[in-house]
């Protein structure tokens, strides 16, 4: 990694981020959750790898009801993973062995155990506009559902307050009211807490959706895009340069656009990092079609962005392979394609990791990470894809792709040495993708596996970060739809790279376009 990555402001267009759940890694103490204890205890293997930046998933005092993202203490970290004390030791660990680390600023909404919303359940309280209620359920009617398949509309009664409350996600996750000028004060406070304890960046999860408009689909309001560029100045006047804001805005790149801002030169106002998710389904379709095309059209559609600012890409994540920004027709296509047992599919999108999806094909997976790794932008490993983890249908929600760490073929895949019942949930011990033959310990040992194609994969990222952390980016003129070819460029530096998307070797004719 360059050497000032712990100095540099701007260290985020260097960054290749692993994402791992703090509570799927490594059990420490043998009461069948990881923790961080366990996290530090594995520094030496994300070390090795080659990554320099950690997304940490939620890890704050939950009810778990939706994997840590329904909160019900922004300032207490769940005892099963330790506490604020371990957790500061895990971030000077981290810091010392010169990463970064990203953790979750839930800003939408709470659980409904939240001291909060409790409170605020009584009309009489004056918690009770920290959320958004209705005396009926016929408000925002504009406003889509996002878990089609587990509610049926954005608004719940409550029998306390006796009042509907608005929900974006589940009904146990009641949003907040941004147009509190207390609420957006008390979201600094969070923010400022995590930052203040060293974190290098905050993930603001489902940030479109902060502000309710009557006659809209209350996403992406220019409400929530002042609030955004409001942090982000608070950000700076507190801090300085350095402190990095990633928006989760699963939108079209002319609506995400706006949460990056920019000033008249060209510098940033808003976050400095958004995740690129049209980009990502397209990579899928390309590749199964043989066909460059849907790719190509959505990189064509990606707006340009402030200089100082990054796209964030990555090909799985903790959610299901989200097909929101398609077509129908291509939703269609990508559910035959990759989710023809319905058992994988979930409100919109596919509940599996990357192996699986791509049938275990190693040819396969190492095209997709060489294409990830070179895009104009920060790349994102899921934990466990390094190594070609599969998934576990049997397992409800989202879960199926949360599963622990595989670390050896011994018991429990070596993530906990807790009797079976104890584990939060079980390894992977079924079929090809089971620890026994899915592991880091046999991955170690095998010179030719995965890990170490994606190690090779990740040094040569960092050996040229320059290139493809900061470089031009340039799609060539390919005359068979089957190639995929682009430039990236720095002051004197070029690499070009050609991906051949079909099964069968292909001959191709590559220029610059006009």
């Amino acid at each position: 990694m360059p050497d000032d990555f712990l100095t540099d402001p701007h260290w985020y267009k260097d960054a290749v981020i692993y994402e791992l759940h703090v509570r799927s890694f490594y059990d420490s103490n043998n009461d069948g959750y990881g923790d961080f204890q366990g996290l530090r205890e594995k520094l030496p293997y994300l070390d090795s790898l080659g990554v320099n930046t950690l997304w940490l998933l939620p890890f704050l005092e939950s009810p778990l009801k939706d994997d840590g993202y329904d909160t019900s203490d922004y300032f207490k970290v769940l005892p099963i993973h330790g506490d604020l004390d371990d957790f500061q030791a895990f971030l000077d660990d981290a810091h010392t062995r010169g990463m970064r680390v990203i953790t979750e600023l839930v800003l939408n909404h709470t659980s409904d155990q939240h001291p909060w919303f409790q409170e605020a359940r009584d009309p009489d309280s004056n918690k009770h506009d920290w959320y958004v209620w209705s005396e009926t359920d016929d408000k925002y009617e504009d406003v889509r559902v996002i878990f089609t398949d587990t509610e049926d509309s954005n608004w719940t009664w409550d029998p306390k307050a006796q009042k509907y409350y608005w929900h974006r996600f589940f009904s146990h996750q009641p949003d907040l009211n941004f147009d509190n000028p207390a609420v957006r004060e008390k979201m600094k406070e969070v923010m400022f807490f995590w930052f203040d304890m060293g974190v290098d960046g905050l993930r603001l999860d489902a940030v479109p959706y902060l502000f309710e408009r009557e006659g809209t689909n209350s996403e992406n309001l220019p409400e929530t895009i002042a609030y955004v560029k409001e942090l982000r100045a608070a950000v700076e006047e507190r801090y300085g340069p350095g402190k990095v804001l990633l928006a989760e805005a699963n939108q079209w790149p002319e609506d995400t656009l706006p949460y990056f801002g920019e000033d008249a030169e060209g510098k940033s106002t808003g976050v400095q990092m958004a995740f690129n998710f049209p980009v990502m389904p397209r990579l899928y379709m390309a590749l199964r079609r043989e066909n460059r095309r849907p790719l190509v059209e959505m990189l064509d559609l990606t707006s340009d962005i402030p200089d100082d600012a990054q796209w964030a890409f990555f090909l799985r994540n903790h959610d299901e392979l989200t097909l929101e920004m398609v077509t129908d027709e291509e939703r269609d296509y990508m559910y035959h394609e990759y989710a023809a047992d319905d058992r994988f599919r979930i409100n919109v999108g596919i509940r599996r990791r990357l192996a699986p999806l791509l049938e275990g094909e190693r040819r396969r997976i190492e095209l997709m990470n060489a294409l990830l790794f070179s895009l104009k932008g920060s790349p994102i490993l899921y934990y466990g894809d390094e190594i070609g983890m599969g998934d576990d249908p049997f397992l409800g929600d989202r879960n199926s792709v949360r599963t622990p760490m595989q670390w050896s073929p011994d018991k429990n895949g070596g993530f906990s040495r807790a009797p079976h019942h104890k584990l939060f949930m079980p390894p992977i011990n079924r079929g090809k993708y089971s620890y026994e033959f899915v592991n880091v310990e046999d991955a170690e040992a095998d010179p030719h596996s995965l890990l170490h194609f994606m190690r090779r994969l990740i040094a040569l990222r960092q050996q040229h970060n320059e290139i493809f952390g900061r470089g031009s980016f340039e799609l060539l003129s390919v005359d068979n739809t089957a190639v995929f070819a682009f430039l990236r460029e720095h002051e004197d530096e070029r690499i070009l790279v050609v991906a051949n998307l079909s099964r069968f070797s292909q001959s191709a004719h590559v220029s610059a376009q006009d």
